[in-house]
């Protein structure tokens, strides 16, 4: 196997479309998330029809774990996005430690 030159890997430039669907997916998913962090304390989230409409569901809905779940995918979601954030900052192409092996 002949080694391979670290300058000579030329870095892949993204253009401003692949950009803008990575911001996109960014605004979206810490939206998301953080109507997920919040809602399920609200009083709208007792005064859903989905609960109503099934009685044995409405002590579950009304259970602090199950709304500290959707809380929790909430947070899932912010962390999420913050990683895709800080990847787009992130100079493209392969790392160069795999470059020498």
């Amino acid at each position: 196997m002949r080694p391979v030159d670290v300058h000579a890997v030329e870095r892949v430039k993204h253009g401003w479309a692949h950009k803008l669907g990575i911001i996109l997916f960014v605004v979206v998913c810490f939206e998301v998330g953080v109507f997920l962090l919040i809602f399920p304390w609200t009083q709208q989230w007792d005064g859903n029809s989905l609960a109503n409409l099934i009685p044995g569901l409405r002590d579950y809905w009304s259970s602090s774990y199950f709304r500290g779940a959707w809380s929790g995918l909430g947070l899932l979601n912010i962390y999420i996005s913050i990683g895709e954030l800080m990847r787009l900052r992130r100079p493209s192409g392969p790392p160069a430690d795999r470059l020498a092996a």
